[in-house]
Parts: structure tokens; sequence; C-alpha cells
């Protein structure tokens, strides 16, 4: 049996007797048949740049007169709504027990604090109609797992159908039917949107379930009444009651693709574009609390293209205002440098980094593996401008890592220098004592960055040696505006993670397999004999170092990782240094 839902859509113009005499006419139809609203605040659903904006203030109605409405409609009916923004949310809230479902146009099914406010809502008995018009198939299948993960209704049904002012017979999309049975089990709505005026109005939606459509969403409006929109496609009761009559009655039009230009062109000009809520500068990442999404009269990237952006690591490239979208061009491929710190003035260990691990230096060795990072542009060894370390200029593994020296002591200023120099947008910190470094681990770090929009990020969980740090120059900046003389950097984490307020933290659990206790950082000669005997076990068994292979080593060995087991760090034990960090990288307003 097929469920007919009369739409009411924006006959009404905003007046309530309109409504309220609508509402009665139809009356008559009760088993099987729903009546669909569409409650939205215009300041909700479109920018007020928007081209229809003063018409959606005009339709405006107020919570009590919903309140009335929904409860009148409820008497001989199934009541159903479309959900545009918050205010939809708020009414679907405040009278969820007397609605069957909602409906989510195509133009919202991007805009994810939308969706998240409906998950937030107990929709485990409620129907949610999706509209697919201008999404392809594997989209689709894309969102049908993502709704019913994230809402999790009663039931997902698929509509078909969309409304172009006017919608031509050829646009009707009753074509894609069949090819979405085929394709999924949930039951399909049909949306007619056809001249009400003419025979197709009655027939086509006829048409439509014997192809298969479970559901008929169909335009009405008063037989005596004015009717101020969406006049075009609505049919009065007489015509309505024929439809019904005739409902088994109608041939296919199967000839049409499944998007065509005008259906592209809809989608394009109605969805709702992520929009920046406060400014952004050049340098930054764009996370998800700085947009919202409104329908806008700016030309812009909608939600999966700012997706593809990011996550090929792009970063912005101007500065953007409030209000704007955000556009192509507006973006540009990260550089991204892979930043070794190293000096040779440790006491406990003298030129550590020069000590042989195997049949390399420790700095090499750390080089040779940083050197494995993938999506990176320049691999740089920073070390001082004193002549104390000079000598390393001997030791960077390949001659396209680029030496670079700088000041002792402040280590930002530093990695500034060059960063200025080759123009890198985002750096892959690291410390040249911690040779075992992972790609694995810089990749899922570099990703989490990327898609949170932060200015550090940084693994939780990781064995001391492995892990490294992800920052923004333009962050490095912000820091050395706060600090011109940031003599405590060679402990650059402090200044960042002593100050959330300013920065966007992201501290990412590792994977389980990335956990270990181990320590894997050059500081004392126990460290050095640890990591000869990792270097004497890859080198008796012939293989190339991996993290993996290394943690089954020292599983397996015990003994070893228990040779600088008892050995502490110092920046996590001394109080005395902790709280002088805490207080000298604090950013004080």
């Amino acid at each position: 049996m097929v469920y007919n839902i009369i739409e009411v859509a924006n006959t009404h113009g905003g007046n309530l007797d309109y409504l309220r005499d609508l509402i009665k006419e139809f009356e008559v139809f009760k088993n099987g048949f729903g009546i669909k609203f569409q409650p939205f605040r215009y300041d909700e659903i479109a920018a007020s740049d928007y081209a229809w904006y003063e018409v959606y203030q005009s339709l405006y109605i107020q919570e009590e007169d919903w309140a009335e409405l929904i409860h009148y409609a409820s008497l001989t009916k199934d009541v159903w709504i479309d959900v545009f923004d918050r205010y939809s949310i708020c009414i679907l809230r405040q009278h969820i027990d007397l609605i069957k479902g909602v409906k989510l146009q195509a133009s919202v099914l991007m805009n994810q604090s939308l969706l998240k406010a409906l998950s937030d809502l107990d929709m485990c008995g409620k129907k949610l109609i999706i509209n697919v018009s201008g999404f392809e198939i594997t989209e689709i299948g894309e969102m049908l797992s993502h709704m019913d993960a994230v809402i999790n209704p009663q039931e997902i049904l698929l509509e078909v159908g969309f409304q172009s002012y006017p919608t031509e017979l050829m646009d009707a999309g009753i074509s894609k039917i069949k090819e979405i049975k085929s394709h999924f089990l949930n039951r399909i709505v049909f949306a007619d949107h056809v001249d009400g005026s003419s025979e197709d109005a009655l027939w086509l939606p006829v048409m439509a379930a014997m192809m298969g459509a479970d559901v008929i969403e169909k335009h009405v409006m008063h037989s005596q009444l004015e009717t101020k929109y969406d006049g075009f496609s609505s049919v009065k009761i007489e015509g309505y009651k024929r439809y019904i009559a005739q409902l088994n009655q109608y041939i296919a039009l199967s000839a049409q693709p499944f998007i065509n230009d005008r259906e592209r062109e809809y989608l394009q000009n109605s969805i709702q574009l992520p929009i920046l809520t406060g400014s952004k500068e050049k340098g930054t990442l764009i996370a998800s609390e700085d947009i919202s999404y409104k329908r806008t009269g700016q030309r812009g990237l909608n939600t999966k293209e700012l997706k593809a952006l990011i996550s090929s690591f792009h970063i912005l490239a101007v500065d953007k205002k409030s209000g704007n979208t955000l556009q192509p061009q507006d973006f540009k491929k990260a550089t991204i440098a892979t930043i070794i710190a190293c000096r040779l003035k440790s006491t406990r260990l003298p030129k550590k980094a020069l000590l042989p691990i195997g049949k390399q230096s420790s700095i090499e060795l750390c080089l040779k593996n940083a050197l494995r990072f993938q999506n990176v542009n320049h691999t740089i060894l920073a070390t001082s401008d004193l002549e104390e370390d000079a000598a390393l200029e001997g030791f960077t593994y390949r001659e396209d890592v680029i030496f670079h020296r700088g000041d002792p002591e402040d280590v930002i200023q530093r990695y500034l220098d060059i960063a200025r120099k080759l123009k890198i947008d985002v750096i892959i910190r690291v410390t040249g004592d911690c040779p075992y470094l992972s790609n694995e681990i810089c990749q899922f770090l570099l990703k989490s960055h990327f898609e949170r929009g932060a200015d550090y990020t940084c693994g939780i969980g990781a064995a001391v040696g492995t892990s490294l740090e992800i920052i923004n120059t333009a962050a490095l900046e912000k820091v050395k505006a706060y600090f011109p003389r940031a003599d405590y950097s060679e402990y650059m984490t402090w200044y960042f993670q002593n100050n959330p307020e300013y920065f966007s933290i992201n501290k990412v659990n590792l994977p389980e397999k990335w956990c270990r206790d181990y320590r894997l950082t050059l500081d004392y000669p126990e460290d050095l004999e640890v990591f000869n005997a990792i270097e004497n076990y890859f080198s008796e068994k012939n293989m190339e170092y991996t993290l993996e292979a290394l943690f089954d080593f020292l599983d397996q060995n015990p003994e070893v990782p228990k040779m600088n087991g008892h050995l502490t760090l110092k920046y996590r034990s001394d109080a005395a240094l902790i709280a002088l960090l805490d207080e000298m990288t604090k950013i004080k307003g």
C-alpha cells in the first residue's frame, strides 16, 4: 500500500487562517495519510544576502502557533516536518510525541551542526526521509551509513524529486526509482513538483508508485483562498481526490540521466555552504568550530570540497573575514618541514649526537628515519651558531638535508628563522636525541592535525622518543609575539600546552600497537647501550628498522629495555623545573 504525504510547504504565505482552513479542507484523508509542514526561522535557514531572505521573514510562524497547528492536524492524520535549522529542531523537540517523522532536504545533508542537533534527540521511534537529489549512488550509500549511525531513526526513506521553479516534466526524477531500488533496501519516496494545473500532476505520482515508490509526497493548496507561494506544483482538493482515485495508473519515464544539469544547478544554488563564524588569518587551518552552514548568495566550497582540501594538507593562503564562504583559491598546499633541533652541549653524555649507534652516528640515524616521513617538503637539522656545534654540519646523512644555524638558546627563534626563509607553514618538531622515529605515527598525527584545524598536535601513549609534535608556523609566530626572548623554548611543548586558551591544542590518543613504556631517547650511557643492542639485532637479522619490528624485539627481550628502565625525564620528574616552566612559559594577558 502506498503511503501519501500531503505537502503544505509555504502555500500559507505566513497566514495562520489559511493553514487552519487547509488542514480542515483535507481532514477527509485519514488512514494511510500524513501531512507535512515546514517550520523554519529566516535568520537560521539563510544569510541576509540570500535572495529569498525577506520572503522567509514573511513565512515565519511562532512556536505557540505551530503547537496549535500540529495538534489540530494530528487529529486526522500523521504529522511530518521538514528540518532546516535549529528552529525546526526546537519545534520537533517540543512536539516529538505528535510527529511521525522528519525530512531532510538535499540542501541540508552536509550541515554537520544540524545533524549533530538532530542526533541529540531520541529518534529511534521516528521515520527519517532524506532527499537525495544531486547525489550519486556511492554518496547515497555513505550518507545512509552516516545517518543511521548518527541519528539512529526507526527507518530511513530515500526521496527523489526536486523543485526548480518551474520543475519541467523531464526533471521529475522518476527514472531514479528503479536504480535506487536496485542498490538499497530502503523504501522510496517520490516528491512530485510538476505543474499542478496539468494532467501530469495527477498521473506522474501514480506512475512513480507503479515503478516502486512506496510513499508519494504531493503539494496541495486551498481551493478558494489566495496562495502566495509554492502554488506552481500544488493541486486543490478535487485534483488531489482524482490523483488518489487514479493511483495505480501511469507509465514510467526512464530515459533521463540520474542527475541532469538543472538538478546540479538546484543543489549548487540551494545547498547550505560552510561560512566562517570569525575572521581567519593566512597560515591557519580550518576547524569545524570555525564554520556554520547557511544558504547564501555567495559562491563557495561545499563541505565535501572543503574536506578534500583539508585531507590533502591545504592551509589558508589569504586572510578571510567573518561571514565569508571559502573559495578554492583561498587555499594552498601547505609547505611542511621536519625540523630536528640538535646541539653538542650535553654534560651527561658529551657530544651524544655524534656517538655511534651501530654504523652511524646518533644524529644520522635520527635523520635517516626522519627522511622516511611522507608529505614533507624539507628536512632540516637546526643547531646553534656557536662554534662548538659547527661539527654537526658533517653529519647530515644526505646532501638534501638542510643544515641551519641559529640562536643557541631561543629554539623558537631558530625555528622561525628557517621557517620564514623557506616559507614553511607546518613544522614537524623532532629532537636530535630521538633516533627511532615512525612515519606511521607521523602520518597519523599529521592527518589529525589538519582534520582538527589545530595549532599544535601531539600523540599520547607513545614510547618516549618515538613520537613527535606538529606545530603551525603561524602559532610559533604568535608565541614569539608574546615572548620576544623565548629562552625556555628548548621545552617548546610548554609554550603551547601551558596556554590552551590561546592555541588550539590537539592531543591524540595513539593506537595501542604504537604505545609502550620503553625509553628510546639518548641522554645517558645506559640509553646508548640499549640503542646499540637494538642496532646489533637489526644488523644480525639483516632487517630494516620499523617501529613494529623494534617493539617485537624489546617485547621478546625484556632485559634490553631494563638497561635504562630506571631513568626518568627531567622535565617530567624535576618539580622545580616543572614549576619554573609553568611560570616562565605562561602567557600573561
